[in-house]
């Protein structure tokens, strides 16, 4: 370590108080006192190029607590990634390269997007799941491979309190993540005040208990140790390793270092600069890098150009001895599937039966033919139908399997395959219970968020569940999942619909996917003129007509075969009515005006919906004359078909609904 390395931590830590006394707001402290370890990784421990931000044989770096946003981007600005000190100067400025909080997609270097705690932790296991499949399918048996790398996460208090990282640790010490490294920031200190308030607990032990490689790092300044224990965990590869650090946050300000005081907020003019003073800087300049330092730091881009051009001989070395192997490194590389893939959907015409199962053989289908498609359930494999026969469970002595068992962990299911995703060329899928989608939300809003290829299966999709009452009665959670922007939300109608919406969502990966999906059975649609491929990937299309329509019946899932009924019960009183099947909304609300006014006549005003759960979204189809058929409370526990009467989900709820929107619409004719 040279002085112009010690330089450099200095300067970095500065930049991070002259960028938060300068915006007024912001957190430095954490980016101050971890600075030597973020010095170490970007400087000599990971493996990277600057120049190349997506280069596929690079580490991960994650930072979990993404409050300390300022750790990164000082290192992204200093080796080379193209920020600028100007971008560093305008950290939180409205359409700056430097947003508050990490953002995936908007600044190169950043692998996703952190802010909530916990969820970098998590998202990271799913990186390192990620990496060891990939070399697991490509070059299992190599002791040196172009495909071994390593996934960076750094962590602090917060972080490791939240349950999504206790879910997700647990699990990658049972699969033996040798790729995943936690450097736990341990600066005791939290917004309200120290951390012996509400976090005692000694995390090193709780990490050995899940079967982690545990290091300390008594003084986060001690670069020797802190070199030697990261590269430590780097080599170990059997078991995921935690780096814990000892740190004082906002080190080595006089006043507020190691105080709450230092977590958030510009640490005073005063104080700016007389950290300065202590480290040899001018106290009255504001964002100084000395050529030296810069010159210094950025010969990291002359480092990662080595890499890569030894990573890319090693990987053309590898694929003249693979070629078998080519094509499919060729696609995980691109994210491509190849040209037939649509030939392994199974064919489903015809076919009666819980659209739960339906999902299940589109996904065994799918997970024969592409070894991009691979996921699991949260211990509910057998219930969501992911349970396949013949497919290997993926484990720490067997990471090419295409089984993952997340156990009761849903949140941290959610996180890891957004890891998954977000390492590239896989498309992830996680099954539990609609009911306990609950459990994954913030999950899923980061996902969508970051706009990740993932899939959930979210099965039991309704009070229908029946006798498990109504803890499992999903009724809410249709709506809040269709009010999280970027999700689309598919219930189909029956089999053909839910092949159809699986060609779409491979075809057009654009954000998470969210299937709702029944236990009971529902009919085959048999209507004459249909064709479930072009339809479904529009939405919403009419299903079944008597042109022109007085009444539009609009229904998802196993409610559309409701709708189908009423429909004939309100012909045989000479009411026309027209029934349309939207499995998405938001699929529908893409198509054009014509397309939607053409589905939905803007001069037919009666309208009902049908949907088991609750109507708050359907109002924006139903106007002032319709009305919708829907649950507005907690379902029961007793047979399915006998809830659903209860709770009003009948074909004579549907007739007595049209009636009325009907007579609405009647008294307001002109």
């Amino acid at each position: 370590m040279t002085d112009l390395d010690r330089k450099a931590i200095d300067v970095a830590r500065v930049l991070a108080l002259d960028v938060v006394e300068a915006k007024g707001n912001g957190h430095a402290g954490t980016a101050m006192a971890l600075a030597p370890v973020a010095h170490l990784l970007f400087q000599e421990l990971m493996r990277h190029d600057p120049a190349d931000p997506g280069w596929r044989g690079r580490d991960r770096f994650v930072l979990s607590a993404g409050h300390a946003s300022l750790l990164l981007y000082t290192q992204l600005y200093l080796t080379g990634y193209g920020l600028t000190l100007d971008d560093l100067r305008r950290t939180r400025a409205f359409g700056s390269r430097t947003p508050g909080h990490p953002e995936y997609g908007h600044t190169p270097g950043v692998e996703m997007t952190t802010g909530p705690l916990g969820q970098g932790v998590a998202t990271a296991a799913g990186m390192a799941m990620a990496l060891r499949h990939e070399r697991a399918l490509l070059d299992p048996d190599a002791p040196d491979s172009p495909f071994a790398r390593t996934v960076w996460c750094v962590a602090g208090d917060g972080d490791l309190q939240e349950g999504v990282s206790a879910e997700a640790s647990s699990l990658a010490g049972t699969l033996g993540l040798g790729e995943l490294v936690l450097v736990y920031d341990d600066n005791g200190i939290s917004i309200d005040g120290p951390t012996s308030l509400s976090f005692t607990e000694d995390v090193p032990a709780r990490y050995r208990a899940y079967g982690w490689h545990v290091q300390t790092v008594e003084d986060g300044e001690d670069l020797g140790a802190l070199r030697a224990a990261l590269a430590a965990a780097r080599d170990e590869r059997d078991r995921p390793s935690l780096v814990a650090v000892r740190t004082v946050i906002g080190a080595p300000a006089p006043g507020r270092g190691g105080t709450a005081a230092a977590h958030a907020g510009p640490f005073g003019a005063d104080e700016t600069a007389e950290v300065k003073r202590l480290l040899g800087m001018d106290p009255h300049a504001s964002f100084a890098v000395p050529e030296p330092v810069l010159d210094h730091t950025r010969a990291a881009l002359r480092r990662g150009a080595r890499m890569h051009d030894d990573w890319d001989k090693a990987h053309g070395a590898w694929r003249t001895a693979h070629p078998g192997l080519a094509d499919l490194d060729e696609r995980l590389a691109t994210g491509t599937l190849p040209p037939d893939w649509a030939a392994a959907l199974p064919g489903l015409g015809g076919t009666a039966g819980p659209t739960r199962a339906a999902n299940g053989a589109v996904l065994e289908a799918l997970t024969g033919r592409l070894p991009q498609v691979w996921g699991g359930s949260a211990d509910l494999s057998s219930s969501t139908n992911v349970a396949f026969p013949g497919r290997r469970p993926f484990t720490a002595d067997d990471p090419a399997g295409t089984s993952l068992h997340f156990g009761v962990r849903e949140h941290a299911m959610a996180a890891i395959v957004s890891g998954i995703a977000l390492h590239g060329g896989f498309r992830p899928f996680a099954t539990t219970y609609l009911a306990f989608s609950d459990y994954l939300r913030p999950a899923l809003r980061l996902g969508a968020l970051m706009r990740l290829p993932v899939t959930f299966a979210f099965t039991h999709d309704s009070v229908s569940v029946g006798e498990d009452g109504p803890t499992h009665q999903p009724v809410e959670q249709l709506q809040g999942l269709r009010g999280i922007p970027g999700v689309d939300v598919v219930r189909p109608a029956d089999a053909a619909e839910t092949a159809a919406a699986w060609r779409r969502v491979l075809e057009r990966a654009r954000g998470p996917v969210a299937f709702a999906l029944g236990r009971h059975s529902v009919p085959a649609l048999d209507v004459a003129g249909r064709d479930p491929d072009g339809d479904v990937a529009r939405g919403g299309y009419v299903l079944a007509d008597s042109p022109p329509p007085a009444v539009v019946l609009v229904a998802t899932g196993s409610e559309v075969s409701l709708a189908l009924e009423a429909r004939e019960r309100l012909a045989r009183d000479g009411i026309a009515a027209r029934v349309v099947s939207m499995p998405c909304v938001e699929w529908f609300e893409e198509e054009d005006e014509a397309y939607r006014d053409l589905v939905l006549p803007p001069d037919v005003t009666a309208r009902v919906t049908v949907e088991a759960g609750t109507a708050q979204g359907w109002w924006r189809y139903l106007g002032t004359h319709g009305e919708p058929v829907s649950v507005e409370g907690f379902g029961l526990s007793g047979p399915g078909d006998r809830v659903l009467a209860e709770m009003g989900i009948t074909v004579e709820a549907v007739v007595a609904a049209a009636r009325r929107s009907l007579e609405r619409s009647a008294r307001t004719a002109p």
